[in-house]
């Protein structure tokens, strides 16, 4: 049975997915169509169900319940991992009247932001890898920064405003739901269970490999240098990429409640996760 696959370039999915779609661990039959993509790509995608199984922000996940059901494993999820909010001038007074660069208008990014200036509107959406160009261009003047750019900023001039994962965990207590997997509800549920087990299997395998998927990794990444592959493998992928966990799953739905009570969203569909 083929089935299509959604993840974006970045080294933790990248990582995450390698033992999976290089045949590395025994795929019990399945075989994988994959689409790379940048992730808010990704999350419009899944409005328009082409995907059988996709990384989605969880924000996203938020619009898409319906359709979707959440893997327990394959998430970015964890503590002092967030976007931050920077600008080139080291002035947290600008913040009530910049223009703001996000990287998608569904990502969790976007959320945190809103989360943290719930009336703030002045955003522009644009691709992850062009919002330091244009904080440095002056076509924005701040904007809130994912992926591997979390490791370069400073290298490029530019100022951390806010940590708007530190600024999650310190109002809620949970750790920050950045992306997970979502496997079409259409599919039977003992498929969305392989699924699940499948993508468990790739990351221990992974884990047990570091140096095995090295490779590939570094054919899609923004960012060459070994040192900021490492740190962002290790700082988005952990024990929750794994298995989320009570502890995790409370998070998701702790960030959809709160998109429930922002009147982001109205309804989510039950269950929310493979069981």
């Amino acid at each position: 049975m083929k089935l299509s696959l959604g993840f974006s370039p970045c080294p933790n999915d990248t990582f995450i997915f390698d033992a999976l779609i290089h045949h590395k661990i025994d795929t019990e039959g399945l075989d994988f169509e994959i689409v790379m993509d940048d992730v808010e790509n990704l999350n419009k995608k899944a409005f328009d169900q082409t995907l059988d199984i996709t990384k989605l922000s969880y924000a996203a996940y938020g619009f898409l319940s319906e359709f979707y059901v959440l893997s327990n494993s394959g998430s970015a999820l964890g503590n002092k991992c967030g976007p931050l909010l920077v600008s080139k001038i080291k002035d947290h007074n600008i913040i009530d009247t910049a223009k703001i660069a996000i990287p998608g208008q569904y990502t969790t990014a976007n959320f945190l932001f809103s989360f943290a200036f719930p009336n703030y509107n002045n955003k522009e959406a644009l691709l992850f890898s062009e919002i330091e160009h244009a904080i440095l261009d002056g076509r924005v003047d701040a904007g809130v920064i994912i992926h591997e750019n979390r490791f370069t900023y400073q290298e490029k001039g530019l100022f951390k405003l806010l940590d708007l994962g530190e600024f999650w965990e310190d109002e809620t207590g949970f750790p920050i739901p950045l992306g997970g997997i979502a496997i079409n509800r259409s599919l039977d549920l003992e498929i969305q269970k392989k699924v699940q087990r499948l993508i468990r299997k790739s990351i221990e395998f992974a884990f047990e490999n570091p140096l095995d998927s090295m490779d590939f990794t570094k054919l899609n990444a923004q960012e060459l240098d070994d040192t900021v592959i490492k740190s962002h493998i290790s700082l988005y992928v952990n024990d929750f990429s794994i298995d989320l966990g009570e502890k995790g799953r409370s998070a998701v739905h702790f960030l959809l409640n709160k998109m429930k009570e922002f009147k982001i969203i109205e309804n989510l569909k039950l269950p929310l996760f493979v069981n």
